[in-house]
């Protein structure tokens, strides 16, 4: 194995094109760690707010962004899991720098799972956070339970996407939100039914709902507000908001934030739909490596069904 890989990094704030290719020295596994060999990284909107300045903390340059990932262990010290060989994918050290836009990673080893045999590696990356995220919304936030009404708010986004499912194969009944070139989809995902949110305000046409996942924030989540029962939760994805806090607690409703983290629970519970399919990844586009600031202006112009990933390692076959 060569001492030197390819990364895709940033030497400072700006826009896609500050994304460039570089060879970097191969990093080396600490205790409880392992080397993973990327064969495919995903792509999320928390990347380029960062590229940018605008999500997680960068304490120095150069730096190499991404977290979703999918590949096959290389070596491991002191671990008693993943193994030599074994493939498996994973959302590491978020909010921490994971540098998964490289040809290996270092990743913990408990916050990577296996990646089942009969999903292929573009698939396994776009899992991890967008995976993640919904099952903590819905499972540990919300306590979603069987014959519950789920509105999922941008539902054919990326979490929106797997929160539908997710809810879905609960059993709840499920309302989601999305464009009228999306319907389609969505209700294809599982929902009972889809609201045009361009056309109509959700909040008049939409009532009794038990769980809200927000996946937009601000004037959009209080207004959501509207549509809960007595009692019921909006949990929303875009962080703390005292008006929305205050406005719930008037009407006697609930509120939620997910701030995702390694979760090895909800990954393997993910690792297991996609696994029987019951949980579908859509996929938007694959770039290359090399191509990488054109996959950060492809998801910023907004309009990504689904999920971008990147084919990392070109010899890796299964791609």
């Amino acid at each position: 194995m060569t001492n030197i890989m390819r990364a895709a990094v940033i030497d400072a704030f700006g826009p896609a094109d500050t994304l460039r290719l570089t060879d970097l020295p191969v990093p080396v596994p600490g205790e409880g760690e392992v080397l993973i060999r990327v064969h495919a990284a995903g792509i999320n909107a928390i990347d380029w707010a960062s590229r940018a300045g605008q999500g997680v903390g960068v304490s120095a340059f150069p730096a190499v962004l991404g977290w979703d990932l999918s590949g096959t262990v290389v070596t491991g010290t002191g671990v008693t899991g993943p193994q030599a060989g074994d493939e498996v994918f994973g959302m590491p050290r978020f909010p921490a720098l994971a540098g998964a836009y490289a040809e290996y990673v270092v990743s913990p080893a408990d916050e990577v799972v296996p990646k089942p045999d009969n999903v292929d590696h573009r698939t396994a990356a776009a899992a991890p956070m967008v995976g993640i995220t919904a099952w903590q919304t819905l499972f540990r936030h919300a306590g979603l339970e069987r014959g519950q009404r789920v509105l999922v708010h941008g539902a054919a986004g990326g979490v929106g996407h797997v929160a539908v499912q997710l809810a879905a194969g609960t059993g709840a009944e499920v309302v989601g939100t999305a464009s009228a070139r999306n319907h389609d989809f969505v209700a294809g995902l599982g929902a009972s039914r889809v609201v045009d949110y361009t056309a109509e305000r959700v909040e008049d046409v939409v009532r009794d709902i038990d769980v809200v996942v927000d996946t937009r924030g601000g004037d959009d989540a209080v207004r959501l507000l509207d549509v809960l029962r007595p009692g019921g939760i909006l949990v929303t994805l875009k962080g703390q908001d005292d008006k929305l806090d205050a406005t719930a607690r008037e009407r006697g409703l609930r509120t939620g934030y997910t701030y995702v983290s390694p979760d090895a629970e909800a990954l393997v519970d993910i690792a297991r739909r996609l696994a029987d399919g019951s949980l579908r990844i859509a996929l938007e586009q694959a770039f290359p490596l090399e191509r990488v600031a054109a996959a950060h202006a492809t998801g910023e112009e907004g309009h990504v069904r689904g999920r971008l990933v990147l084919d990392v390692y070109s010899a890796s076959g299964g791609n």
